[in-house]
């Protein structure tokens, strides 16, 4: 998705806007184990398809919830809202995350994005913290599986 116009300079301008909606994600089972082990949280109803179809209450495995929460930096770089004149970008943490249903895996799904600009904050020197919005889509389910609001330190280039 190419820049949608957004610089550090104008961002401000676009708040209350979105200004991105990233392509679909796939997400399958093995994924989810792998999570589910660099994590340290490989759970039965998690990472166990047979047991999770006979004793869960999804009727199989569900995705972590911040397996879907960590997939919001990689939706920040491919949705195209990267600030035209900004030069690097620092994670600053998130304000509001919320799982706002569980997630099954099946045979596999696919996720998006929603972005919105929330608000921006000029920290002198061209830097702006940007927190954005995340609605997590997940495709044949109604309404966001996950909300997030995150925060970016953005620095400008440098001529």
């Amino acid at each position: 998705m190419a820049n949608n116009g957004i610089t550090l300079a104008n961002a401000y301008e676009h708040i209350g806007e979105e200004i991105g909606l990233t392509d679909w994600v796939d997400i399958d089972q093995m994924q989810v184990n792998i999570f589910g082990e660099i994590t340290r949280w490989p759970t039965r109803g998690h990472n166990d398809p047979e047991w999770a179809e006979r004793e869960s209450p999804y009727g199989g495995t569900i995705i972590h919830g911040f397996f879907l929460l960590s997939l919001i930096t990689y939706f920040v770089r491919v949705g195209g809202i990267d600030p035209a004149d900004g030069a690097r970008s620092l994670n600053y943490g998130m304000n509001k995350a919320r799982v706002l249903q569980p997630v099954l895996i099946g045979d596999g799904i696919r996720v998006r994005d929603r972005i919105g600009l929330m608000e921006v904050v000029d920290k002198g020197k061209g830097k702006r913290l940007i927190t954005t919005t995340h609605h997590i889509e997940v495709d044949g389910l109604d309404g966001p599986a996950a909300y997030v609001e995150y925060l970016n330190m953005w620095f400008p280039k440098v001529d």
